[in-house]
């Protein structure tokens, strides 16, 4: 007897790499190892090895990469399991920064030297914050008392203090912003949200009277008030130079060393001066592009834990993306965030590279109602 086919609506697992957000993270992490050699080439910066910067910022991509890779392949679920690991040791890698065994650099304390690789274990900790913070809304099914909203902002708060000691007071800022849109995504009442933020601003107002902010950093929180800041009005009068075609790759007055920190925090400016209009808007469209891609993750994610972690994450790079960008062009803070995948550093190309295999795994994981 021939049996009709029942259609089954059991959920299945639909493999969802997504090849594009992977794909451009490799292209834009690629193109930035070619802009650190760009702006380090012979002569530029002082180091014997003319292509130390390039050798090493090449290494650090392929490490990235690889983390990429093998976190994509886990299942995210089982990092609910690591939230609490992750959160302490950041804390605790936050405290022994400040001790003897941190490397002091340009006034700030936010470092481990290990000789062939400097660790910022503020980068890394904005992952733990947003592991952290998935992990405990998740938890809560019914939804966030006020006790909850009270303990998140606490448990939050310290990693977020102990970074703005180093001093970093960009990578704080950032980690406010994220835990503002994950608390507005795990179902905060605006009212409270909005609190919060004025609350917020009377504390940033009472610390600039009662002086716990240091002068250069009040200067760098307004200096794109007054338009001039040394090293924004550089960058700006580079990028300037290239206009719409640019200079020509390894040309024009970034090829002097006329920005500071033009391979880190100011490679945009190369950028701009070198590829000019077309390749400035070209590398903005390929970040805002792997943003989308992020935010889309968590638009599709199958529960909350992978919702909350992909919204996180997507916070966190495109605000990077948008602060580097913005105090290049003279609209936001001077504050020391790299271009995520672009700048030079060890820390930001595995911290980023890890941030989207996290993704790469809620979208792996993705599940649809099937006949």
């Amino acid at each position: 007897m021939i049996q009709a086919r029942v259609p089954s609506f059991k959920a299945r697992r639909v493999p969802g790499f997504d090849v594009l957000l992977a794909g451009l993270a490799l292209a834009v992490a690629a193109f930035g190892v070619l802009m650190v050699y760009s702006a380090t080439r012979p002569g530029l910066i002082g180091n014997s090895d003319p292509h130390y910067y390039l050798k090493r910022q090449a290494l650090f991509v392929a490490i990235g990469l690889c983390v990429m890779l093998a976190v994509s392949r886990l299942d995210y679920r089982r990092l609910e399991q690591l939230a609490t690991p992750a959160y302490v040791l950041s804390i605790l890698a936050l405290l022994a920064v400040r001790t003897p065994i941190g490397s002091n650099a340009l006034g700030s304390q936010r470092w481990f030297n290990f000789h062939f690789i400097q660790v910022q274990p503020s980068e890394f900790t904005v992952l733990a914050m947003i592991l952290a913070i998935a992990t405990y809304c998740e938890r809560r099914p019914d939804g966030l008392t006020m006790r909850d909203v009270w303990r998140l902002l606490l448990m939050a708060g310290l990693p977020i203090f102990l970074v703005y000691l180093q001093p970093d007071l960009g990578t704080a800022i950032i980690m406010v912003v994220v835990l503002m849109v994950m608390l507005a995504i795990a179902g905060v009442p605006p009212r409270f949200l909005f609190l919060m933020t004025v609350v917020a601003a009377g504390i940033t107002v009472l610390a600039v009277v009662l002086g716990v902010l240091q002068h250069y950093q009040l200067l760098r929180l307004t200096a794109f008030l007054q338009q001039n800041q040394y090293q924004t009005n550089e960058a700006k009068a580079a990028i300037g130079a290239g206009g719409f075609f640019g200079q020509g790759l390894f040309r024009g007055i970034t090829t002097l060393h006329y920005v500071p920190e033009q391979q880190t925090d100011f490679i945009f400016s190369v950028v701009g001066s070198q590829l000019g209009f077309i390749g400035a808007s070209g590398l903005i469209v390929a970040l805002g592009a792997i943003s989308a891609r992020m935010l889309r993750a968590s638009m599709l994610a199958r529960d909350h834990l992978g919702r909350l972690l992909a919204v996180g994450i997507f916070t966190f790079f495109a605000f990077s993306c948008f602060q580097n960008v913005g105090m290049i062009m003279g609209i936001m803070p001077v504050t020391g965030i790299p271009l995520p995948l672009v700048s030079y550093g060890g820390s930001a190309a595995v911290c980023f590279f890890l941030a989207a295999g996290i993704v790469l795994s809620v979208t792996n994981r993705r599940t649809s109602r099937a006949t």
